[in-house]
């Protein structure tokens, strides 16, 4: 996988309110095969995901495990 360009995509994700929030998203969506790094912003909701082919679908079912709403920017 090392050889396939990363894709970057943006989410907005709904419900966080501290920084224990951004931890957990960070975690789940982290935890996704393929996925190599995860930026989430509290203040805007934003979340920044760069990875080797993981469908929106993986990326938005980690958030809702985390216990947040997401959807793609």
């Amino acid at each position: 996988m090392s050889d396939q360009k990363a894709i970057q995509r943006e989410y907005t994700v709904s419900g966080m309110t501290c920084g224990h929030c951004v931890a957990s998203v960070s975690e789940e969506v982290g935890d996704v095969a393929g996925v190599i790094d995860v930026d989430v912003d509290l203040t805007s909701g934003r979340m920044v995901v760069r990875s080797h082919g993981v469908s929106d679908y993986s990326v938005l079912a980690a958030v809702t495990e985390a216990g947040y709403t997401a959807a793609r920017t």
